[in-house]
């Protein structure tokens, strides 16, 4: 098996948004905000190339929607899913899966694009599985009035239209579930219903993909959550677990939102669990 962080572009998010009831002059120590209160936010996805088997975990924003769409999120530097796939020399045609974490836009947005003629919308990984679960799914497609502007049908329904889509059933019981894809999930609902976070054994370590769980490496004092989360208490409930478990066993957390920090680590202090270390992903691998 091997891993590849894939930049697929980075865009700007209200700061205050982001961390919720944080104060700002907390948050911007870590994630300091422009004259607009704006941070910087990136949409990174990961790549297991494992066998015959090649892993997309989340897809971005991808590039379907309008100017005046895109105006709101103020989108920033050169990356791109294309350009980062084709300078690790794959092509999106070779994607075998698709794991999207959860469905709102900035994660699987890319997944789906217009077809040729503009006229209406197709897969865009041709020969992928589309990987979600259920219950989630139900979530995404009967959206509450909170979270309808992040599900959009345009992103969700083509995979169904295509005969691409798969659910992930969930057990009960364990901290983590076995996918069909080889890793473990954790299921977690405070930022939203049945998202889940792959953990993948890696290295002699375990990677952690951490997708709306921890956005930023800002985000680990337990209080520090989203603004966008549905529901708050649920969120930090399943963050000490998560941060107890992950501190003990010395999880390399993957940060799917943090432009500045791939990944980083965490160590106990008298405050709870606190970032350790940043790093790059091939600077540990």
């Amino acid at each position: 098996m091997t891993l590849y962080p894939v930049e697929t572009g980075n865009f700007k998010l209200d700061g205050g948004a982001m961390f919720g009831v944080v104060p700002k002059v907390l948050w911007t120590r870590t994630n300091p905000a422009d004259e607009n209160n704006l941070i910087d936010i990136a949409a990174r996805s990961l790549l297991i190339e494992d066998g015959g088997r090649l892993i997309l975990i989340d897809a971005g924003l991808g590039n379907k929607q309008s100017e005046k769409f895109f105006s709101h999120y103020h989108r920033w530097g050169n990356h791109s899913l294309d350009a980062s796939l084709k300078k690790l020399g794959f092509h999106r045609d070779d994607i075998t899966d698709v794991f999207l974490t959860h469905l709102h836009f900035d994660h699987c947005g890319g997944s789906i694009q217009w077809n040729k003629d503009r006229t209406g919308y197709e897969p865009a990984f041709k020969n992928a599985i589309f990987w979600t679960n259920e219950a989630h799914w139900k979530w995404a497609t009967q959206p509450n009035a909170r979270e309808k502007a992040s599900f959009l049908k345009e992103n969700i329904l083509p995979m169904q239209d295509s005969g691409q889509l798969k659910f992930i059933s969930r057990g009960s019981g364990a901290f983590l579930q076995k996918s069909p894809l080889g890793f473990g999930i954790l299921f977690v609902d405070g930022h939203t219903d049945k998202q889940m976070i792959p953990h993948i054994e890696y290295g002699g370590k375990t990677l952690v993909f951490m997708a709306d769980l921890i956005p930023t490496a800002g985000h680990i004092p337990l209080p520090y959550v989203m603004g966008y989360d549905t529901r708050p208490l649920k969120t930090m409930e399943e963050k000490a677990v998560f941060l107890k478990q992950a501190t003990e066993k010395e999880y390399v957390l993957f940060m799917e939102h943090d432009a500045h920090n791939e990944c980083c680590t965490l160590r106990q202090t008298e405050k709870g669990p606190r970032l350790d270390k940043t790093f790059r992903f091939d600077a540990l691998f």
